[in-house]
């Protein structure tokens, strides 16, 4: 009876070893335990069994300290990390992963946010809305559930010196599909080559001719979009915007020393032609007395055309005059689309 073997095993010349390990199974060996150690690492105990993190729990914490590295304040619809650092009685400071590149986990921090919101990971996000933080100050407690003699408290000043930006612009066009590849011709039959039974081989099939790449779609319209800046006097003035397109409406304060707001209303970009798929190889003529000939090869298959880019949006700005000297605040771009229109009327306070 025939003896069968595993697939991942092949029959050893060597008459003394009856298996030798297949050299696919080796990588495929090799391949899992390379992904189970990577596994592995991405769990929490093992990398505080490594010494890159550290429970907080089990460590003697004199003082603590939050900050924000990025920058003592934060403007609407930002995002910024918080850092923490604790000392321990020796004078050996510890710091939270993250930002922070230290080893003491934030799950073994409480973080209560007053204004903005906080995640998981130590980042504390201000909501876009500028109506919410408008003349307030963002806070956050911090405290230490194993350690509840710890506390630390941080005031996040609200910035309108920030670069915001509003973008209506169409949607890109779709990539066409890529064409299909030709067939390759059969081989012809085989002939003979015998001098006293001579016979001809027999001719090599055509291949197929590729398929044509597909077009790519065009590019979406960007709609008309309104934006309104009304003025808002002060020691350290600022500007009230509203940016309305296709039913929807942002609003922004921006100050405009240093502070900046992008409106965009491009045409969406065409999407890319498919490729054109090869034209299948000529199958080779089999061999006789004489030998076949080789089929010819298909033709390649056209690329796809590009598709249009779509129109850019009519962009009007009207403008308080209290408001005219800082129009170098605002960044206008429509590619695509007629000229923006400015217009200087009085403009009341936005809410």
């Amino acid at each position: 009876m025939r003896t069968r073997y595993p697939r991942s095993y092949a029959r050893s010349a060597n008459a003394n070893e009856r298996f030798v390990c297949h050299p696919t199974s080796t990588r495929w060996a090799i391949f899992l335990a390379m992904a189970s150690l990577l596994a592995l690492s991405a769990c929490t105990s093992v990398k505080v069994k490594l010494g890159m993190r550290v429970y907080l729990a089990k460590l003697p914490v004199a003082s603590m300290q939050a900050s924000l590295p990025k920058g003592p304040a934060i403007a609407p619809g930002e995002k910024s990390p918080l850092v923490v650092t604790f000392t321990q009685p020796d004078g050996k400071a510890l710091v939270t992963e993250g930002q922070g590149k230290g080893k003491v986990l934030w799950k073994d921090l409480a973080v209560a946010p007053t204004l903005v919101t906080a995640d998981q990971k130590g980042n504390v996000t201000l909501p876009k809305d500028p109506r919410i933080s408008d003349g307030k100050t963002a806070h956050v407690t911090i405290t230490v559930p194993s350690h509840p003699d710890l506390r630390a408290e941080l005031d996040i000043p609200v910035t309108y010196d920030y670069t915001f930006s509003a973008n209506f612009s169409g949607s890109a066009g779709s990539s066409g599909m890529n064409g299909l590849d030709g067939m390759a011709g059969s081989s012809g039959s085989m002939g003979s080559t015998d001098p006293n039974n001579p016979s001809p081989g027999g001719n090599g099939g055509n291949g197929t001719d590729g398929s044509n790449g597909g077009d790519g779609g065009n590019g979406g319209d960007a709609p008309p979009v309104q934006v309104r800046i009304a003025f808002r006097p002060g020691a350290h003035p600022l500007l009230q915007m509203s940016v309305s397109a296709a039913g929807k409406q942002r609003l922004y304060l921006v100050d405009p020393q240093g502070g900046s707001l992008t409106v965009k209303a491009d045409g969406g970009p065409g999407g890319s032609g498919g490729r054109g798929g090869r034209g299948g190889a000529g199958g080779s003529g089999g061999i006789g007395s004489p030998n076949g000939s080789s089929g010819n090869a298909g033709s390649d298959g056209r690329n796809g055309f590009d598709g249009s880019p779509g129109r850019g949006g009519s962009i009007t700005v009207t403008y308080d005059p209290q408001s005219k000297p800082f129009l170098v605040a605002i960044h206008l771009s429509n590619r695509g689309g007629p000229p923006p229109v400015f217009k200087e009327e009085p403009v009341a306070p936005l809410w």
